[in-house]
């Protein structure tokens, strides 16, 4: 059996219950060594033969899984964050399910939420974003055209931007272009959960200029939208006692 874990957003406590106990039961581990925290390799049994990814070719790596498979072992890859976001497993469970081999996915906290927690932040203000854009900027790995930057901008929603910290400058150019004025708040957290975590609040203009003074050059995200600074946003309703919920009756 092969099990795709989520390794969490960082701190090696953020991986879930379930993740971690497949850790300990695994026969072999495939981690993504670029990213995830090594410290999650202490729950590992004795005896378990582990792989760094991070060296390795997508071929490889589905080599070890078959090398498992065919001794009857257990088998967890270990990515980043939650896989389902450029976690690059869909290419994975596609030759999984070529030769008929069994597998299943546990969730990981993503690094866009571990992002919110180093802020503070709520994502999904009232009156001011009830939409989320997660996405990333073209680079040696291009991004369909209808999903550029600028387009995506243009709907003012609050914006997580992944992969992209190399590119401030032009991403800034981007964002405006599609809309937002050089004045809209914006954030940059570094390692989100990690024991290293930095997080800078700043503006669209200044993504670039505020990462070159905190030596900021990967393994960063950008938040991007008036979310990042929560200064104007009304209550919500939900607790709110002049509304009915299904379960109480507004206050008269």
């Amino acid at each position: 059996m092969i099990h795709f874990v989520g390794a969490g957003s960082g701190a090696a406590d953020l991986i879930t219950v379930r993740g971690k106990k497949l850790l300990e039961e695994a026969d072999v581990i495939i981690y993504a060594g670029s990213l995830v925290n090594p410290e999650l390799l202490d729950y590992k049994k004795e005896g378990c033969a582990v792989y760094n990814s991070a060296k390795m070719t997508l071929e490889e790596v589905l080599d070890v899984m078959f090398a498992a498979e065919a001794e009857g072992k257990t088998t967890v890859r270990l990515h980043t964050g939650d896989p389902c976001i450029y976690g690059a497993i869909r290419e994975q469970m596609d030759v999984l399910d070529e030769k008929g081999i069994a597998y299943d996915y546990c969730p990981g906290v993503s690094s866009f939420c571990g992002a919110a927690s180093a802020l503070n932040l709520e994502y999904t203000l009232p009156d001011v974003s009830q939409t989320v854009i997660i996405t990333r900027m073209a680079g040696r790995t291009p991004v369909p055209e209808k999903e550029e930057i600028a387009s995506l901008a243009a709907h003012h929603a609050t914006m997580v931007i992944f992969l992209s910290t190399g590119m401030l400058e032009k991403l800034s150019e981007r964002l405006i272009a599609g809309g937002y004025t050089a004045d809209t708040p914006a954030a940059i957290v570094y390692k989100a959960t990690w024991e290293d975590e930095k997080a800078f609040v700043c503006t669209v203009g200044t993504l670039a200029e505020t990462a070159r003074k905190n030596q900021i050059t990967k393994t960063a995200l950008m938040i991007i939208g008036d979310v990042v600074t929560h200064s104007h946003y009304n209550r919500s309703e939900l607790y709110n006692p002049a509304f009915t919920t299904e379960f109480r009756e507004a206050v008269k």
